[in-house]
């Protein structure tokens, strides 16, 4: 197997002085909808850049999938491996995206922005007609495609954000991105061991929350999918097969969880979720793209990732 040049991660700019890891802001938040102050809603018109190994992107695609929306927003996939330069599209021919002719994602931001100087992140929307990134708000950008998106979803589409429980939705996605989410990126990425014992303990305790909610809960909110299965999903996906060991969250592996695990192989086994899942990709993006925590750029063999496919029977809890 060919090595990839890989860098050393760029999160470093990102540590905050008490050695914890602060992730930066988004540039690009406008939101999707009707008036002038946003995005109008139209199919063709934009590209979405992910790479399969980002959570936050991730979460996204699996959304577009279930809504029906690959017709109305067309996709461009970068290298799980992440270059010096960033992002690249070096999986298409000619190592370019064949639709906005770029090899890595900062041309597209400095093309928009020549005075961007933060990390080019996916999940990446770029305008089309105007080759300009439009938005990157990786935190809101599900909930667009399940309300201003809603006239182009496909018909029997899943209600992933049903009005009468968004607070209640945005209530437990908050906590799932500081505890969970981005709590396996605060161990990961601490620089103290102060920092990264806080970060262990919350994301621990949460976890075991969820364990406890899950028992009796086929899903996060009762028996339909919602946005917050879709984004805790994200980070159960990659627990194992990279954060257990990458990050050194290692108190307890996902399947040793038995209704977390049970939960994941649920959702990987319903068509948006395991079909838009590439172990080998988060993989080698996590432990191939930062040379100064893996010099050898040796790629664990394992986990077997065939266990995701065995029964659950979390069915029986909707009943």
């Amino acid at each position: 197997m060919s090595k990839v040049q890989s860098t050393a991660s760029e999160f470093t700019r990102e540590i905050g002085s008490s050695g914890n890891f602060v992730r930066q802001a988004n540039r690009f938040v406008t939101p999707f909808g009707a008036g002038p102050d946003k995005l109008p809603v139209e199919a063709g018109r934009y590209r979405l850049l992910w790479a399969p190994i980002c959570p936050w992107a991730h979460r996204a695609i699996i959304v577009r999938k279930l809504l029906g929306l690959e017709d109305a927003i067309s996709v461009g996939t970068a290298n799980p491996v992440r270059t010096e330069q960033g992002w690249e599209f070096s999986l298409d021919e000619g190592g370019v995206d064949p639709v906005l002719g770029i090899r890595y994602l900062p041309d597209i931001y400095k093309e928009t922005d020549p005075d961007h100087q933060g990390r080019a992140t996916v999940p990446t929307v770029v305008d089309i007609k105007t080759r300009k990134v439009v938005n990157n708000d990786y935190f809101r950008l599900t909930n667009d495609l399940e309300t201003a998106w809603s006239p182009l979803h496909k018909a029997g589409a899943p209600d992933l954000y049903p009005e009468r429980l968004r607070g209640e939705i945005d209530a437990l996605n908050d906590i799932l991105f500081h505890e969970v989410n981005n709590g396996v990126y605060k161990a990961g990425f601490a620089r103290t061991q102060e920092a990264y014992e806080q970060a262990y303990d919350t994301l621990f305790a949460r976890l075991d929350e969820l364990e406890k909610r899950l028992a009796s809960s086929r899903y996060l909110l009762g028996s339909f999918i919602t946005d917050s299965d879709v984004r805790l999903y994200v980070t159960l996906a990659r627990f194992d097969i990279a954060y257990y060991s990458v990050f050194r969250t290692n108190r307890n592996r996902l399947i040793d969880f038995p209704h977390l695990w049970g939960y994941a192989r649920d959702l990987y086994q319903t068509q948006g979720f395991g079909d838009t899942t590439d172990f080998e990709a988060i993989k080698r993006g996590y432990h191939l793209g930062d040379i100064s925590s893996n010099p050898y750029l040796l790629l664990p063999k394992g986990p077997d990732v065939s266990a995701w496919l065995t029964p659950h029977h979390r069915e029986l809890l909707a009943k």
